[in-house]
């Protein structure tokens, strides 16, 4: 059994800003899998299905970012599934734009979705896949940053990233951890021409 975690912000006025890409990323993974996002439970909104022979479950909460270890937090102890078959999209603004990477565990660095999910858990021994997002410019306000949309040109560049983010999820479901890490870690330098 695993749970797929895309981080957001429930609502229109946040729908294609950088701090949901993680949630744009899931409704990609949905769609691939043929699993709608469309059942409610708690705080979340959730889809049921199979993949490669195990049952997979899609988690978007409905908390509101700072709080999204709340829903992952009742979601995984309903559920009954393990730590370490929990993998969360997020994203991120310490990494170049345009970069995905993959991490095994780890801390939860500047993000605050993560810092909840990692409380609520009581442990940061869980895979994320962290989508970059860009970096805000010296002086410039950080939460009007995450919540403002992609000009046009990096919209491009951003519907690439979550679609190879897309594919490295099935890839980890399909091959592991391990193997992901190897062939969608990095840059995506060449899909920008």
């Amino acid at each position: 059994m695993k749970l797929i975690v895309g981080l957001g912000n429930p609502g229109k006025d946040y729908v294609h800003t950088r701090h949901n890409v993680g949630f744009e990323t899931l409704d990609r993974l949905g769609e691939d899998l043929g699993i709608p996002i469309n059942k409610v439970k708690d705080q979340g909104l959730y889809g049921q299905g199979n993949y490669q022979g195990e049952k997979i479950f899609l988690l978007k909460p409905q908390t509101y970012m700072n709080a999204s270890g709340r829903a992952v937090g009742q979601f995984v102890s309903y559920f009954k599934i393990d730590i370490e078959d929990v993998l969360v999209l997020v994203d991120d603004i310490d990494i170049a734009f345009g970069e995905v990477r993959i991490k095994p565990k780890g801390s939860a660095g500047t993000h605050n979705g993560m810092k909840s999910i990692i409380s609520s858990l009581g442990s940061q021994d869980f895979p994320r896949i962290k989508i970059g997002v860009g970096k805000k410019h010296p002086g410039e306000d950080l939460a009007k940053f995450i919540l403002a949309r992609f000009s046009k040109e990096d919209q491009v560049l951003i519907d690439k990233t979550m679609d190879r983010a897309k594919d490295a999820c099935l890839d980890i479901l399909k091959n592991g951890i391990s193997h992901s890490m190897n062939h969608y870690n990095g840059k995506i330098d060449e899909l920008k021409s």
